[in-house]
């Protein structure tokens, strides 16, 4: 069974940092984009930066120039690195990675979410 396990929230002061981890485990034969969602309360799940198996980002714009995206293959991770956080940038952040186990079907696959705090 594929598992994705996030690491690294908690709570922060507006300005300060925090990074998060998610590494993938079980069968894998393969990954392809990995990323970043967050959900904030009463609002919809949105994608905060993604990364692919070649290590092309995007980012969403609020978030740009503050935080990173990178990926380590070798350990099956991403990261997420976020400076200069702001009360808005407080939500539950998910990882998520398309994964193959047999080289023919990708199935996405999400982890359990991890709690960001910012405080003003």
């Amino acid at each position: 069974q594929v598992q994705l396990v996030e690491s690294g929230g908690g709570l922060v002061q507006a300005g300060g940092s925090l990074r998060l981890s998610c590494t993938a485990s079980g069968t894998i034969f393969g990954i392809n984009d990995m990323a970043w969602y967050r959900q904030a309360p009463g609002k919809e799940r949105e994608l905060v930066s993604s990364i692919s198996a070649t290590h092309r980002t995007k980012y969403l714009e609020s978030v740009k120039d503050r935080f990173s995206i990178s990926r380590d293959s070798g350990k099956k991770s991403v990261y997420l690195q976020m400076n200069s956080l702001k009360p808005e940038d407080t939500a539950v952040y998910y990882c998520n990675a398309e994964i193959t186990k047999d080289r023919i079907h990708w199935i996405v696959y999400w982890g359990q979410g991890t709690q960001v705090t910012v405080s003003s």
